[in-house]
């Protein structure tokens, strides 16, 4: 049995890493992926390319201290899209057609139980993780690989000068 990829492409039933030359290591991904848009545009057959992020790490930022105001802010704001959600779902499947004040009753209370949710939360872990922060999987390095057969013909685009941007 096979996985239909979302472009309609068969995957693999197991997941291997890209095989190929290296045409280059890169500092950040907007490097690799310039390369490959020099060979796209040069016509060269990029379903042949790979980049591969080496050493990944995992990078938590602090971005600011979790008080009572911002978890309920959060879960409020949670709650709230919830709400417009089911609210709209109730206008919708309604026999009666519904209204637009049952949509907007249903985002108040949505708003209000993500609130209290929200404060519960930041009490019961409050001792543990009273911070908020953003998580970033980052690789050290970016290799492009290419099939060994395409190999010669990439180095000799890339060696090319790069025409000027219009």
């Amino acid at each position: 049995m096979t996985n239909q990829s979302p472009l309609g492409r068969r995957g693999q039933m197991f997941p291997t890493l890209p095989r190929g030359d290296v045409l280059g290591t890169y500092e950040t991904y907007p490097e690799a992926q310039r390369v490959v848009e020099r060979l796209s545009h040069a016509e060269f057959p990029i379903k042949q390319i790979a980049i591969i992020g080496n050493d990944l790490k995992t990078v938590e930022r602090v971005t600011g201290r979790l008080t009572y105001g911002r978890a309920a802010l959060a879960g409020a704001v949670t709650g709230l899209w919830l709400g417009i959600f089911f609210g709209i779902v109730l206008v919708f499947l309604s026999p009666t057609g519904g209204s637009a004040t049952s949509a907007v009753a249903a985002a108040l209370i949505g708003a209000g139980f993500g609130m209290l949710y929200g404060i519960a939360s930041f009490a019961i872990s409050r001792r543990r993780r009273d911070f908020t922060s953003t998580h970033q999987v980052l690789a050290t390095n970016y290799q492009v690989l290419v099939d060994p057969q395409l190999a010669y013909r990439a180095n000799e685009i890339l060696s090319r000068p790069e025409a000027p941007r219009s």
